[in-house]
């Protein structure tokens, strides 16, 4: 799909396979959905705009690179939460963002229970992290309210999206890049994605 980027990567594919096997318990399942993370990032990062500066070494001095804008890492809560700490390891500098949101059961629309973003999000580098991408309800709930912020590099990362998640996403962000593990069959009539990998708060947290 034009502007998805499915992140085909062995060791990906490997956590992957082990993250939807039902018999993988909570504490490796968060094991493995931090790796899974920071694999993720590397793509998903990829096209980040840097500023060329010069910078002294112990010998002499070196041209080199730095990010030209600050990172913000907005997980949706709480199945985000799992991939939040690893990419932290790697941005360490990056701020955070948190977007509480449930999906009513018989209309699979999302509400907030709960917002906290930075101000003036124009000037970072914005990182939308789900795990699943299902009906994109979530995903755009969360995007507008990104967008309200003032948002204008966004990227989401998701580890397993279904085709009517994409087409959802796009009809409201068509130039959004998207970056995923897999893209998945379809969803059943309950708004789960099939194979998917079951609830991702549930799996993560041992409920």
């Amino acid at each position: 799909m034009k502007g998805v980027t499915v992140i085909a990567h062995p060791l990906v594919q490997h956590n992957l396979t082990r993250l939807r096997d039902k018999r993988t318990q909570p504490q490796e399942f968060r094991r493995l959905l931090g790796e899974i993370a920071s694999l993720m990032l590397y793509e998903a990062t990829r096209s980040f705009a840097t500023s060329p500066i010069s910078v002294q070494t112990p010998l002499a001095p070196a041209r080199g690179f730095r990010l030209k804008r600050e990172v913000v890492l907005v997980p949706v809560l709480r199945a985000g939460l799992g991939m939040l700490d690893s990419i932290l390891q790697l941005i360490p500098n990056a701020r955070v963002g948190f977007i509480g949101l449930k999906r009513e059961e018989t209309t699979l629309r999302a509400q907030f229970y709960h917002k906290s973003l930075p101000k003036n999000l124009s000037r970072f580098e914005v990182i939308l992290i789900d795990p699943m991408l299902a009906t994109g309800g979530s995903a755009v709930a969360a995007l507008d309210l990104i967008a309200e912020q003032g948002a204008k590099q966004v990227r989401l990362v998701n580890l397993v999206a279904a085709p009517e998640g994409i087409r959802r996403v796009r009809k409201s962000y068509p130039k959004l890049p998207i970056f995923t593990a897999a893209i998945d069959r379809r969803l059943n009539n309950k708004g789960y994605i099939l194979p998917g990998l079951g609830d991702v708060g549930d799996r993560l947290f041992g409920t």
